[in-house]
């Protein structure tokens, strides 16, 4: 099936000028073509289309993923936030307290992968140990790549932590023949994106599947 995802603005990658009213062709799992959306649109007129407000990008990368999904736990809403609080948890003392076993790891790495495709999220860094959470991460759509070299920050759910521009955290760029995997925001540029921060993401897709979309 063919489907056409158009914005306001399209910013296919971090070297490539930004199209207003751009669009995005995805054929299966890959991009079979980037342009105008008049033009797309009048070469496939029986495309489905999907009409995102703001700004289209590739999607984003996370580093630490495994201290995100591995050592951080994201308490059940709303069943565990009256005992534990809504917040994530972290630390060594905070998590021993918890007595987690595999399978609860593998829920909270399912819950923080959703936190992380609803921020635009394509892929992380990291090694994953517990096998409940690899299996979340497998399940999830998220491509895993090695271990980033350290920067010093804090590992983040918020992809432009530590980031002086948007572009620093596209994982790839919008062309034909590349996967389907990019992110839209409801904002009016990618200044106003960074300003802003990724929770104005309104729709991530992997492989050409809607794997987030803002109700």
């Amino acid at each position: 099936m063919l489907t056409l995802h158009t914005a306001e603005l399209l910013v296919p990658g971090a070297r490539s000028a930004a199209l207003p009213g751009g669009a995005v062709l995805v054929e299966g799992d890959l991009i079979a073509r980037v342009g105008p959306y008049e033009e797309l649109a009048a070469a496939r007129p029986h495309a489905r289309v999907r009409r995102w407000p703001g700004v289209l990008t590739p999607g984003l990368l996370v580093r630490g993923g495994d201290a995100l999904l591995e050592r951080t736990y994201y308490p059940d809403d709303p069943y565990e936030v009256t005992e534990l609080g809504a917040d994530p948890i972290g630390g060594e003392a905070a998590l021993a307290d918890l007595k987690l076993t595999e399978a609860r790891w593998g829920h909270s790495a399912r819950r923080g992968t959703q936190k992380l495709l609803a921020r635009g999220v394509v892929a992380v860094t990291g090694r994953f140990a517990i096998p409940a959470v690899r299996t979340a991460v497998a399940r999830s759509g998220l491509t895993v790549l090695p271990p980033a070299a350290t920067t010093g920050a804090e590992p983040s759910l918020d992809p432009f932590a530590g980031r002086e521009s948007v572009a620093e955290a596209f994982h790839g760029v919008l062309e034909a023949g590349a996967p389907a995997r990019f992110a839209a925001f409801a904002v009016a540029d990618p200044a106003e994106l960074l300003a802003r921060g990724a929770t104005t993401c309104v729709a991530t897709v992997i492989g050409g599947r809607l794997l987030h979309r803002r109700r």
